[in-house]
């Protein structure tokens, strides 16, 4: 992961890492100020002079390591911000190239938890590790080196307080650790019980089923609470070990310092007296530089759960490529389809199974059948929302596995089944995805909303500038499928899918789009999925599917002729005088 920290980052690591440096030295300095001044001191020969040069270099001391402090901080909180930054730039960018199975393996929750939390996590331990993880060790080293000089019996008894630290800490974590491993996972749940009520509130109300969906809640709310809970109790701990821990340093040193003064003869005690606070603040160093690295222990386990759930996502194998083909040939807008056949990776059928056709260049071609037929699975072989399994798409006579995704997209508008609107207004919705800056009275959304039918928009207060709040949801069914389809006109792609969108309209509004297709883009090729016999009675071919084939291919007269299904499915929806 450390390939997302960029050369001015590496920059400010380094700059950072000679901040500590500084800041250790410095703090390492000022016991020996100290010992000098308590040594002048108890000798009984302290001078003003002694007193001010010693505190004036302890005081600078003290003033260089906190502007020391403060600037190290400051790097390491860019490092640590453009770490995250980049993380997630990283992420989104991965999840935007995945296709419907990768989706299936990791849960729309757990990639938004992958994508904020967990990178949250990250931040925070690099934020903080980067001081701690450096100046822990460099503190304790030197601090070591300073004291092994000095009394044995002082060292040991670092030493041992140290160890009792280390131990007791280890048997902590150590019972924190399996908990730790659960909080993503159940912060997945508690995001899915949450997205879940509030993406399905009105459906929730209709059934009145406030309750049970409270009960959910309450249930993943409820877990992560008590694992939580668990772990600060636990870790609650940690802290009056640590006092205690540093306070009996302290009184042992003391201790075992009169034990040596006593034992002294009288011209080496102030010396001794001296060397006792100095040795008093290198110990209590020691024990600090422990119990930093001890606090990064703590939020250690939940960042490498969050490094290896953010790796996961990182380093998945996309399960479809981007091919090298930039451009077609001379044939525009034809779809074929050779022995088609698919399904899904934890399925053990096909869905659909031999299918061929062809559309050629400004002919439309409907698909109509019973629901779960396959019919949606087909269409979206063709923009390669999925992978064919066996024989092949072709757009311009070309593999669609042979195209770059970009090149690919752009020759393919998809209404889908469900109409999808973005936050913001109605005019950056119909231009969505376009690259161009494009003026409020620009010819193209006009007669994009024209042919749509979406003449509603300029009754507004606004008209095309008015908001459209997330998911359109300030909209009707109809409106938004009429938004949709003006989208699909814009872009002017060769191809337009239309899966089922017209589901939404009344039949007089129905006809009229259909109508304004017809007329306005005769040169596209068209692919609709419909239910209703009114919709693509008069396509130029009809592709009857049943369990994942064709079972009839004409024109409307021909398929009530020929085909059963068809006529099965034409006679539930109008009498044999309409037909």
């Amino acid at each position: 992961m450390l390939k997302y920290l960029r050369k001015r980052d590496w920059i400010y690591v380094m700059t950072a890492v000679a901040l500590i440096v500084v800041q250790v030295w410095l703090d390492l300095k000022m016991p020996d100020y100290t010992a000098k001044l308590t040594t002048v001191v108890s000798s009984g020969m302290a001078k003003s002079k002694d007193v001010w040069i010693n505190g004036g270099k302890m005081l600078l001391c003290a003033l260089g390591s906190m502007v020391s402090a403060i600037m190290c901080g400051f790097f390491t909180a860019r490092v640590a911000s453009a770490y995250s930054r980049n993380l997630r730039e990283a992420l989104f960018n991965k999840i935007t190239l995945f296709s419907s199975a990768e989706m299936k393996k990791f849960s729309t929750p757990s990639l938004i938890t992958r994508t904020t939390n967990d990178v949250s996590q990250i931040q925070m331990f690099v934020a903080m590790g980067l001081q701690v993880i450096v100046k822990a060790p460099i503190l304790a080293v030197w601090a070591i080196c300073k004291i092994s000089s000095t009394s044995f019996e002082w060292t040991l008894v670092t030493f041992v307080c140290v160890a009792v630290i280390i131990v007791a800490v280890g048997i902590i974590v150590g019972c924190c650790l399996p908990k730790f491993r659960k909080i993503q996972k159940l912060i997945d749940n508690l995001n899915n019980a949450t997205r879940e009520n509030v993406s399905g509130v009105r459906v929730v109300r209709a059934f009145n089923a406030e309750r049970y969906q409270e009960s959910k809640f309450e249930q993943a709310n409820n877990n992560l609470t008590q694992n939580q809970l668990f772990t600060s109790k636990v870790m609650g701990l940690m802290m009056p070990v640590m006092t205690v821990a540093m306070n009996g340093l302290t009184l042992a040193i003391y201790w075992i310092g009169a034990y040596l003064i006593n034992q002294a003869p009288i011209l080496e005690r102030a010396i001794i007296i001296g060397d006792m606070t100095a040795f008093t603040q290198y110990a209590l160093q020691v024990v600090m530089a422990f119990m930093m690295l001890i606090s990064i222990f703590i939020i250690l386990p939940r960042a490498i759960v969050s490094g290896k759930r953010i790796t996961q996502v990182l380093k998945t194998n996309l399960s479809m490529q981007s091919g090298n083909c930039k451009s077609g040939n001379k044939v525009i807008g034809k779809v074929e389809f050779k022995d088609v056949s698919f399904k899904y990776n934890d399925g053990t059928k096909d869905v659909v199974s031999n299918i061929s056709f062809v559309a050629n260049s400004g002919e439309t071609v409907a698909l109509i059948g019973s629901t779960g037929c396959g019919k949606t699975t087909i269409i979206n072989l063709i923009p390669r929302f999925e992978e064919v399994m066996e024989g092949e798409v072709l757009i311009d006579e070309i593999n669609v596995k042979d195209y770059d995704y970009n090149e690919l997209q752009n020759k393919v508008a998809v209404v889908s089944q469900k109409a999808v609107l973005f936050k913001g207004d109605i005019k950056s919705n119909i231009t969505y995805g376009s690259d161009e800056q494009i003026d409020d009275d620009d010819p193209r959304i006009e007669r994009a909303l024209k042919v749509a039918h979406a003449d509603f928009v300029y009754a507004l207060d606004k008209g095309i500038k008015s908001e459209v709040a997330q998911n359109g949801t300030n909209f009707s069914g109809g409106q938004k499928q009429r938004l949709s389809i003006a989208r699909a006109i814009f872009k002017d792609a060769e191809i337009l899918i239309f899966d089922d969108s017209f589901s939404a309209l009344d039949y007089k509004t129905d006809k009229e789009v259909r109508d304004n297709i017809n007329q306005v883009l005769n040169d596209k090729t068209i692919i609709i999925v419909a239910q209703r016999i009114g919709t693509i009675r008069n396509a130029d071919k009809i592709l009857v599917i049943d369990d994942g084939k064709v079972v009839g291919e004409g024109k409307h007269n021909e398929l009530l002729e020929t085909c059963p299904l068809y006529k099965e499915i034409a006679l539930s929806q109008l009498s044999e005088e309409e037909l």
